[in-house]
């Protein structure tokens, strides 16, 4: 189990989260199971950092930062599906976690006021067009396309009478780069958005794979903290931050080398950076890892440091004679998934237009390598159709399957059966969505340590 950081220690033990995960994964399952806090209102004291949960998913924040610490305290959180009529994000969340501070409303519709003070806004926000389209009085002054959730996390900031003083937000790798016509627009609105909050930012794209973790999966993580925290009047140096002293930079080393070196400033409002951020250059400004004090942007691509022990896909699988009949292939259907993981080259047809295009595609490790990490766990993982992009392992036996949920689960590092309440498609889709719990902890016990 991994050991929680106390306030008097002087060292993070963070090696420890690249135990043997099946070991790692049933341990918390006996904590994570049973409801971790009862219905009533979570008690905080002073130490404790009390947290707002966003877009909280099966609450892969909530898992990451609360083995971290029993300092972190999620005292409200909100999960709203709005493409489906049945919330099994939501039924799992309290089925864990409990009810109480629980909302389960679409959080466009959610008062601020009715959101507690907390320390620590987190969350895994969409991936959208972020742009600026006009000004409406209950978006603080602006708004995006409708729908786009980050000018709802805008919203909870510009108008709580006591917005928390740190963020931690998780998002695709592509953020930095979106949309094609306009590279870094969407990152550099968010940027600004924050800044103009009063809050320094830094980021990094981290594969989990390359920290020892067992899942292909890169993603953008943000943590800010407001200008006036003992943590951003500490930050002297923007470039040792980010290579050194940060808080990303503690959880996860990085070598000496780095190149793509950026520094430049943000200009004009929010409406201009939406307008003209970047036009007519063909790439984004912003490197793999940076930070952003006061409009002005330091950063650089860098190259990971990481010599520990490492969890590969063969290492998560349990036992084949555990393994339900309907998640093996049966020979028949054999040779299509053969087909769809292969190599093509070939004419097809529009049906729509009837136009006739040539096709192709390389191929894919057919079955996946158990010795390395898996690929990245899509939405789509789930179901017995076959398909180009989800697992297949070959077994002892000689036989071919797919992943389980418990699986997939371990993939992210959550607890084993985290999400058993749902059907077995529902539960890969809500893997394919989630995060890599693992990051989520390093980062929560660096943080940690710089807030006490």
């Amino acid at each position: 189990m991994i050991k929680q950081y106390k306030i008097e220690n002087e060292e993070i033990n963070i090696d420890s989260l690249c135990e043997p995960l099946l070991d790692y994964c049933k341990v918390t399952q006996q904590h994570m199971q049973l409801r971790l806090f009862p219905d009533e209102e979570v008690e905080t004291n002073a130490n404790d950092v009390r947290v707002i949960e966003l877009f909280a998913g099966v609450g892969g924040f909530r898992i990451g930062l609360e083995r971290a610490s029993s300092h972190y305290k999620t005292v409200w959180n909100n999960q709203w599906e709005p493409s489906t009529k049945r919330q099994d994000a939501s039924i799992i969340y309290q089925k864990r976690f409990g009810t109480a501070g629980h909302s389960n409303l679409d959080i466009s519709t959610v008062p601020v006021e009715d959101i507690p003070n907390g320390d620590l806004l987190v969350g895994g926000f969409p991936c959208q067009d972020y742009s600026v389209a006009t000004t409406l009085k209950n978006s603080g002054g602006i708004e995006g396309k409708k729908g786009v959730l980050w000018w709802q996390i805008y919203r909870i900031l510009k108008t709580h009478t006591k917005a928390p003083k740190y963020l931690f937000l998780e998002n695709v790798d592509r953020l930095l780069k979106s949309p094609a016509t306009q590279r870094g627009r969407d990152f550099a609105i968010i940027l600004q958005s924050l800044s103009e909050l009063g809050y320094i930012v830094e980021w990094r794209v981290i594969n989990a794979a390359e920290y020892g973790m067992p899942q292909r999966r890169r993603r953008t993580y943000i943590v800010a903290y407001k200008n006036d925290t003992a943590i951003a009047r500490n930050i002297n140096d923007p470039w040792r931050w980010i290579k050194d002293d940060g808080t990303i930079a503690k959880a996860f080393p990085m070598k000496d080398t780095y190149s793509d070196i950026s520094d430049f400033v943000i200009e004009g409002n929010l409406q201009e950076v939406s307008d003209n951020f970047n036009k007519g250059h063909k790439d984004s400004p912003f490197g793999e890892c940076g930070i952003m004090i006061n409009s002005h942007v330091y950063s650089f691509d860098y190259e990971p440091l990481y010599n520990g022990p490492r969890i590969n896909l063969g290492d998560i699988l349990i036992n084949e004679k555990d393994v339900p009949d309907e998640f093996f292939i049966k020979p028949e259907d054999l040779s299509q998934w053969q087909y769809l993981k292969g190599s093509k080259s070939e004419k097809r047809v529009n049906k729509a237009t009837g136009f006739e295009y040539n096709y192709s595609e390389g191929s894919m490790a057919f079955p996946d390598f158990l010795d390395r990490p898996s690929r990245t766990i899509i939405t789509g993982e789930g179901g017995a159709g076959a398909s180009r992009f989800k697992h297949v392992i070959l077994t002892s036996s000689g036989r071919y399957r797919r992943l389980t949920p418990v699986e997939l689960e371990r993939l992210n590092m959550f607890p084993d059966n985290h999400t058993h309440e749902a059907s077995e498609m529902r539960r890969a889709f809500l893997m394919g969505n989630a995060l890599v719990t693992g990051i989520i902890e390093r980062i929560g016990l660096s943080l940690i340590a710089k807030i006490h």
